[in-house]
């Protein structure tokens, strides 16, 4: 029935996904007037809000339902049906089984015990729905944060251009797209202009494929994503412009019915590295420490206890694993991700992936782009100058003209060329109204491969059509074979070039960026005949240079990267020199420059050793700044990426945690983990500081628990081969485990020492072993103490009068007295291991000397105190002493207690030197 229902829906959604592909073929092929009639639209757009709702209700909401995406249901099920909570589950079994069923079957009303069951059952569920609710909230936070940084398009409608929330686009709507804008739906292209589109996230394909308005009706399609006059949900414009009608919407597109499938699986950052190595040690040890047991117990007991010992011997071995197991982990790591979340948040950072926020910890190099970064990200035209370096008028009139007819990206140069303009207009009168005098004929978009882009303009005085280009100096004197030069124009020649570019060169070396203008005369007057190879025999007639002054704090907030052991890489398309003097000023030290030309020419092998010792990488391309930074992190690097511009999303993709700004480019904002709404190096350092007290809370955790679990295991071990009864029951370990964790919830809340986090911590999942095996056995050393001097002295004493001197005087105790013995011997061990677990976690939690260098926060110093009161009074509260085994201990008891719990701290002060000695850290 199932297999049937699975084929029906697998049948329809292949119906669906046929019923789609014959809409945006029709789409593709059938003339524009024909689709605004078929989808409710027009020329202008969908024209009244009554047309807006019914589209809406017939194509669907622009919004995919992915399967994969995390929702509450799926964090509660991830909460309850993890590893450590299906041991648990595996024991409340056996419980069942050996406390209830049996006896009933066997008849013997005496022995059922239900409070196995019932204590194991609380534990899981309450520690899966505080882990639950962290995650929860965690996930609230997140997605009310990402909510404040929204993707929008530019939509026309009812003849209006304005800017709305990708997931209000409709069917019928006409978008306007630019160079890094996200296609909000499978689009239809209407008009077109030099448009590449980059469909890698659909195709695979790693080439911008060129998209235009044309009909092909006679050409065959191996695919719908061949379709040139069509583009797709998820891909990003590249370079130029377009106008396009949408088509699909939603569930309904490309993306959105083959999700499931072309998600691209993202990276394998530190973090996800270190926590699965930390869950592969976990599970090796849980499958050695299990048959172990099993085996000791099983032999050890089956003498006093016959088949039922297999048995308890199992129940005991899975309990034992569990002791061993920090359940708490997931919680613990939400909650101290969550609080750096929070904090972050307060010095106005979005984090949209959590994980991030640790890996911003580790990092030990920030890649990032010179604009806006080290700089003010406020372009300032200093000058406008003919190739003498004298000012000219008419180069900053044809900067002008370029700059505000150019339809595609409108960037900080062309804004600060529009608004001199405008500004000198209201003294020199041969600017005022150039917008006017002029008419737009066509245009040929700025890319990242020609790195120039011009406009195609007629005087409306004399009919004059110009074709005006700017762009990188060497890219316009490249398509120039003339030069406008003291009045006159003459063939440009080799001498003239360098002069032009020793003149280039003296701004540059200034912090300035300098770019050029060249026009040429034009017979082309029809739209749509302009095309890159126009760019050609052009006469350069001057160039404009622009001053991007570094930010006031930008050489504090360098200073302090260096301090947390952050590397500072600049990693840029820029002109060289303008990126080294901004660097000199900023106090980011170089030896050389690398470019991209040179890189090019590099193996990897090359490379590799060339990244580390360079720190400034110019005129490089998008792939070349992804390429460095996959390097880096092969290297052995936590690598940050902090970017704002398309050029930047490749790179931003294969860092370990990227970072960009409210103010970037659409694709750069969805491609980041992390979002600053104030360009501030200042902010990245106190997010480096919080992801290294992430780190160091999560670290604590993990590897004090591991020990003091591992030493409570090993004792307990010791103690089966010695002792004619098991040291603790099943249901007390779990119980002790659990108390111990729940007083642990408070880590991440802890002080972290100013040492932690001055420079970029590792994951090491070695160093748990080796620090599991000294502070382990260390606690071994006492437990046994304890173990002694409660059968030997104390236990004794209180039901005989007379101490023991051999194990095997237990055997002359009557049934009562043994019971009462073993329950005494359970209650002291309970107690004794919780309260030397509570105080070696003060003691461990730093490498310095507890209570008097280093304290812990008061959270945790309370949360720590309630545990030992509340497993200290245990076996004094009536009922709760009984259903957990324990019997009430004599005040001499405590007097042993207060020396142990002082011998422990001192053995393990001792043994954190050493330690300390031979590894150069603790934790």
């Amino acid at each position: 029935m199932q297999e049937n229902n699975k084929t029906a829906k697998i049948k329809k959604a292949e119906l669906k996904r046929l019923e789609i592909n014959r809409r945006l073929s029709t789409a593709s092929e059938m003339e524009v007037e024909q689709l605004y009639k078929l989808y409710n639209s027009s020329s202008k757009g969908i024209l009244d809000e009554e047309t807006i709702e019914s589209n809406q209700e017939e194509y669907g909401i622009n919004k995919i339902s992915k399967k994969g995406s995390d929702n509450w249901f799926k964090r509660l099920m991830r909460s309850f049906f993890n590893l450590f909570n299906i041991i648990l589950f595996v024991l409340v079994l056996v419980s069942i089984v050996v406390d209830i069923i049996l006896p009933i079957i066997q008849n013997q009303p005496d022995e059922l015990n239900y409070i196995s069951v019932i204590i194991i059952s609380v534990i899981v569920f309450a520690s899966s729905i505080i882990h639950f609710l962290q995650e929860q909230k965690s996930a609230t936070s997140a997605s009310k944060l990402i909510a404040i940084v929204e993707t929008t398009c530019l939509v026309e409608r009812n003849g209006i251009l304005k800017e709305i929330p990708m997931d209000e686009v409709v069917v019928g709507d006409i978008v306007h797209l630019a160079a890094g804008d996200i296609i909000p739906g499978d689009v239809r292209i209407i008009s077109a202009k030099d448009l590449f589109v980059s469909q890698s996230a659909l195709t695979g394909e790693s080439i911008a494929i060129e998209k235009y308005a044309e009909i092909n009706k006679k050409e065959k399609f191996e695919s719908i994503t061949d379709r040139h006059n069509l583009a797709f949900m998820g891909s990003n414009i590249i370079s130029g412009s377009a106008k396009a009608l949408v088509v699909i919407v939603g569930n309904d597109t490309f993306i959105g019915s083959v999700a499931s499938k072309i998600n691209e699986k993202q990276e394998k950052t530190s973090f996800d590295k270190g926590i699965k190595k930390i869950s592969i040690l976990f599970t090796i040890v849980i499958s050695c420490v299990i048959p172990i047991v099993f085996l000791i117990v099983g032999l050890s007991h089956q003498s006093t206890e016959g088949s039922k010992s297999w048995i308890n011997a199992l129940l005991f071995g899975i309990s034992i694993a569990v002791g061993l197991t920090p359940e708490m982990l997931p919680m613990i790591v939400a909650a101290c991700l969550s609080r750096g979340s929070i904090a972050m948040g307060k010095s106005k950072t979005i984090v949209k992936n959590l994980s991030s926020i640790q890996n911003f910890g580790t990092m030990d190099i920030l890649c990032t782009d010179k604009t806006g970064t080290l700089t003010q990200d406020e372009i300032i035209l200093e000058r406008h100058l003919d190739v003498n370096g004298h000012e000219d008028l008419h180069v900053l009139k044809y900067a002008f003209l370029n700059s505000y007819y150019q339809t595609g990206l409108k960037n900080l140069l062309d804004k600060s060329i529009i608004n001199r303009t405008l500004e000198l207009a209201e003294e020199k009168k041969y600017l005022d109204n150039l917008e006017l005098q002029y008419l737009k004929i066509d245009e040929v978009p700025f890319d990242f491969n020609r790195k120039r882009m011009s406009v195609l303009v007629k005087s409306l005085k004399n009919d004059k059509v110009t074709l005006i280009t700017k762009g990188a100096v060497e890219e316009i004197i490249h398509v120039c074979n003339k030069i406008y030069l003291d009045g006159k124009v003459v063939a440009l020649d080799k001498k003239i070039v360098r002069k032009v570019l020793n003149k280039v060169k003296e701004f540059s070396e200034e912090g300035m960026r300098v770019i050029a203008i060249a026009s040429k005369k034009s017979n082309i007057e029809a739209v749509g005949k302009l095309s890159i190879a126009d760019e050609d025999d052009m006469t350069l007639i001057g160039y404009l240079t622009f001053l991007d002054p570094p930010k006031d704090s930008a050489e504090d907030a360098i200073k302090q990267l260096h301090d947390l052991g952050v590397d500072v890489k600049i990693l840029t398309g820029d002109n060289p020199l303008v990126t080294k003097a901004v660097c000199a000023k900023v106090g980011i030290p170089y030896q050389r420059i690398l470019l991209g030309q040179e890189i090019s020419k590099m193996s990897d092998t090359q490379l590799a050793i060339e990244v580390e010792k360079t720190q400034i990488f110019a005129k490089l391309s998008p792939d070349q700044k992804a390429r460095i930074i996959k390097i880096l992190r092969n290297n052995g690097h936590v690598v940050g990426y902090m970017g704002d511009g398309i050029n930047d999303a490749p790179a931003m993709k294969v860092a370990d945690v990227s970072i960009s700004v409210d103010t970037a480019v659409d694709i750069a904002k969805e491609t980041a983990n992390i979002i600053l709404l104030e360009k501030d190096l200042n902010v990245l350092a106190k997010g480096i500081i919080e992801g290294r007290r992430t780190h160091a809370n999560i670290n604590k955790y993990i590897k004090i628990t591991v020990a003091s679990n591992f030493g409570n295991i090993l004792s307990v071990v010791v103690a089966s081969l010695m002792l004619p009864f098991v040291p603790l029951a099943p249901v007390q370990i779990i119980f002790l485990n659990l108390i111990y964790d729940l007083c642990c919830g408070a880590i991440p809340w802890d002080n972290v020492d100013k040492e932690a986090i001055l420079s970029p911590p590792k994951w090491d999942h070695n160093s748990i072993w080796k620090f599991m095996l000294w502070f382990g056995a260390t606690s071994s050393i006492v437990d046994i103490m304890t173990f002694c001097i409660l059968f030997f002295l104390v236990i004794p004493k209180q039901i005989t009068g007379q101490t023991f001197t051999k194990i095997s005087q237990y055997r002359t105790l009557d049934a009562t007295q043994m019971k009462q013995f073993k329950e005494m011997f359970w209650a002291g061990w309970l107690i004794a291991s919780m309260w030397t677990q509570a105080m070696v976690l003060h003691f461990l939690r730093s490498k310095k000397v507890a209570l008097i260098q280093t304290n812990a926060s008061s959270s945790l110093i309370v949360s720590t105190l309630l545990g030992i009161a509340l497993t200290t009074s245990l076996p004094y509260i009536p009922k709760i002493n009984k259903a957990l085994s324990l019997e009430p201990l004599p005040a001499e008891y405590f007097g042993w207690l207060a020396l142990l719990i002082a011998t422990y701290l001192i053995l393990t002060s001792v043994v954190k030197v050493i330690y300390r000695k031979l590894y150069k850290t603790v934790l």
